[in-house]
């Protein structure tokens, strides 16, 4: 994965070093991504998955893409080991989200075409949204090591639940110019930590006065991705926002 995400910086920089700051660009886009996800929750063990999404993006400008996402994956944690949990406890959620976000690249407050360095930085973003994420679990409910307690405890919880997703996103896009100038398509690399209010995410809501269960449960994902813009075309004139 490691390989896959510098060989495509690579490719990505030498069509990108376009020092354009008045353009035109298409005022939507397709996004595909695809993410390496790993559950935070308050079982000891996590495990890295595979998701994807799908978005639908309105650029307001060539630097905020105002975005809805589809995205599917799975988190899991746990196991029948101590090492993996005091219980035993364990889950799988193949779950869903449906997210509104929006993000900001440097290049909407810098003036770029006389700095090889700014011209660089124009495009690593920020952003956040909220979504709701629906949670679709397994889980072993009973405690099956005796040594921590009586084998016919049940944790509570639900195997299905919808949750509040608050993302916070970073990253760098890589902008791939067409023959007249315009930014056509793009290749993304990012990192998204997403919050999920509610106890969901693994299907455990254990009290707190016996359990430790102390922090909302977090999911994390390391993404590429492929933009496709389309639509109406726009004029982009970036000396309105020049601040050096």
């Amino acid at each position: 994965m490691k390989k896959y995400f510098l060989l495509t910086a690579a490719l990505c920089i030498a069509f990108t070093l376009n020092a354009q700051d008045n353009y035109y660009y298409q005022k939507l886009g397709l996004g595909f991504d695809l993410s390496s996800v790993r559950g935070y929750t308050n079982i000891n063990t996590q495990y890295d998955h595979a998701a994807f999404d799908i978005s639908l993006l309105y650029n307001y400008s060539p630097y905020i893409p105002i975005a809805v996402e589809f995205q599917a994956g799975r988190l899991s944690g746990g196991g029948p080991e101590l090492y993996q949990d005091p219980y035993g406890r364990s889950y799988t959620n193949n779950y869903k989200a449906l997210i509104f976000h929006a993000d900001i690249a440097a290049g909407e407050a810098l003036g770029y075409t006389d700095s090889d360095f700014l011209n660089f930085i124009r495009n690593f973003y920020v952003g956040t949204g909220f979504g709701f994420l629906y949670d679709d679990n397994k889980v072993q409910r009973t405690n099956i090591i005796p040594a921590n307690g009586p084998l016919t405890y049940v944790f509570p919880g639900k195997n299905t639940s919808v949750n509040l997703d608050v993302p916070l996103r970073f990253g760098y896009e890589f902008k791939l110019f067409d023959a007249f100038g315009e930014p056509k398509m793009a290749i993304v690399i990012g990192y998204i930590h997403s919050f999920v209010y509610g106890e969901g995410l693994d299907g455990y809501n254990d009290p707190s006065p016996h359990f430790k269960n102390n922090s909302t449960d977090q999911y994390r994902q390391i993404m590429i991705g492929y933009r496709y813009f389309f639509g109406s075309s726009a004029f982009y004139h970036s000396y309105r926002t020049k601040f050096y």
